[in-house]
Parts: C-alpha cells; structure tokens; sequence
C-alpha cells in the first residue's frame, strides 16, 4: 500500500485525540474501520505506529517520526490547495520576470508597477540567457527578457514562445579623450579600432564569437578582451584601458563618448519569452507591449543625452 494523504491525516487524528475511540468520533469512522485503517498505515510504515495503554494510546519512536513529518506536509498542502483555488477564480497573480542585466528590465519593471499599482512584480537576473530561459520552461518565472546577437535563435526554442520587442545596432564606447572621440565624426570604422583592447561581461550567447568574425572581416583579431563586471567594463574604458560595445538606447555615463560602428556590423535583438501552456500566457501580448514601450523610451531618453556603455551581452 502506497502512502496517501489521508493516513497521515489519520495518524495524526489518532495522536490528537488520543484514543482510537474518540480519533474514530472525530474522523466520523466506526473504530473497528479505523483500527483496520491504521494497521494497514502500520504495515506499510514498517512498525508499530501507536501503544495502547489504560489512558488511551502514545505514540512509538516510529509514530513521532512519522508525526513530525506530517505536522510539515498536512499545512503546506492545504495552503498549496488554497492558493491553487485562489489562482484558479482570480487568475495569476503578480509578474516573475528574468533578465540578462541591463536597464529595459528595469524600465518594464516600471511600467507594470505604473499599470497595475499593488500587483507584485519580482524579479530575478543572471548573465545566462539559458538560465534565465530554462526557469521560465520551468515554471519558476513567468517571462524571459533576454537579447541574441544578429539572427541568432533564442535559447529554449522548443519549449518557449519567443517575440521581438525591438533590435539596436551595438556601438563602440570609447574614453572621451580618445582621438576618435574627440573627431567630429557621425560613425566609426571597426577597422579603426585594430589596436584597441576590448571589455566585455560574460555570456552564454554567440555574441563573443559574432564580434570576433566581425573583426576578422574588417581585417584584424582582437589583441585583447577582458572579462569582468559591468562596472569594470565602464572604468576600462574610462580610463582609456580598452573599448567597449554598448546599444544606442542609452543615456551618457561620465567619461565615456559613445560613436555607431559604421554599416552596422553587429545588431541586438530584444527578445521576450514565455511558455505558451503556462498560466502567464494569457498576459504575454500585453508584456510584449509594455516591454516595447519601454524600449521607446530608453530611445527617447537616448536622443537627448547620447549612449550609455553596457557591458556586452546584456540586454
């Protein structure tokens, strides 16, 4: 016999009450039904459960281990079946969202806090795009807002549904006493930046390799590329250390100039994510715009004050 929920809840009925008798009355079984009962929970137990005595019956070493189990699993079933109905009359509840670090996460943050004032949004980032993308076919988080370099196929494509919120061709960041900076010039050569060290985040993405076949077709292998967090990425190129790549969504951080790479050798697309059997499904085409809203923002907020560096392959 396999263990169910219910011999617990006779179990622990039986310690409760402490009788068979008035365990019986309080479950609404005969006691010879409810003796039978717990022998056969007994038996697949491997033990006595309970010892009878003149004042009713005490539990065997074996009977308050099972006890302390059932005192944990009893509640958090029962509030695992209220919140499952709750879910069912009110639909979902709240938004869990991942992202790769950057700030359209942020600003989809934002205007969902904006929209729907009270209704919770939590929200969990990684600089894996198929972490994030493997908890969302999981059922930890609701959606995915990740970016792929160029045409490149999302992670999860087989079990997420995947839309564009928007593409961005990728700049270079440079130190803003750095001779191309200072030119009066619309675009930058890739080829002009041979000599250059270069920075970035890690990434599970093709966009390390992307920028490098990009070199090699302007002529040139990186001399170097360091690894290291957003923040290090900026201060490399701050103190003229090393180049860097960001989107053209940004705003200015000191000490940086940013400059479009000329013919768009590389592009960044925005993607949502999310499973289309998954309860948030239903809210996906309205994420989907919250997240392009965002999107214009940033653009807004960029042509007023230029491009912010953002540690390649972020979002």
């Amino acid at each position: 016999m396999d263990l169910e929920l219910r011999h617990l809840k006779i179990v622990r009925a039986v310690a409760d009450a402490g009788s068979l008798t008035r365990a019986a009355t309080a479950l609404g079984l005969a006691q010879p039904a409810l003796s039978t009962q717990l022998k056969r929970i007994e038996r697949a137990l491997g033990g006595a459960l309970f010892v009878r005595g003149r004042e009713g019956v005490r539990a065997t070493g074996l009977g308050e281990l099972v006890l302390e189990r059932a005192r944990v699993l009893l509640p958090a079933v029962c509030e695992l079946q209220e919140e499952a109905l709750r879910f069912a009359r009110q639909g979902p509840q709240g938004y869990r969202l991942g992202g790769t670090h950057g700030p359209l996460l942020g600003g989809l943050v934002d205007r969902l806090a904006h929209e729907e004032p009270g209704v919770p949004v939590t929200t969990y980032t990684s600089w894996s795009e198929r972490e994030i993308a493997a908890s969302v076919a999981d059922g930890r988080l609701d959606f995915a807002l990740v970016g792929v370099c160029g045409e490149s196929a999302p992670p999860e494509p087989g079990r997420l549904a995947w839309m564009e919120v928007a593409r961005d061709p990728v700049h270079v960041m440079l130190a803003e006493d750095h001779p191309l900076a200072l030119a009066p010039r619309g675009e930058i050569e890739l080829a002009e930046l041979a000599a250059e060290a270069w920075t970035d985040v890690p990434g599970d993405g093709c966009f390390g390799d992307c920028f490098a076949a990009a070199c090699v077709r302007a002529g040139f292998t990186p001399a170097c590329v360091y690894e290291t967090d957003t923040a290090s990425c900026v201060h490399l190129v701050q103190v003229g250390r090393a180049a860097g790549l960001c989107r053209a969504t940004f705003p200015v951080t000191p000490g940086v100039v940013t400059r479009p790479l000329a013919g768009n050798p590389l592009v960044w697309r925005h993607l949502l994510g999310w499973h289309p059997a998954g309860a948030a499904a239903g809210r996906a085409v309205e994420v989907l715009g919250h997240a392009g809203a965002a999107h214009a923002e940033a653009l807004v907020r960029a042509a007023g004050a230029g491009a912010v560096p953002v540690a390649w392959p972020a979002v």
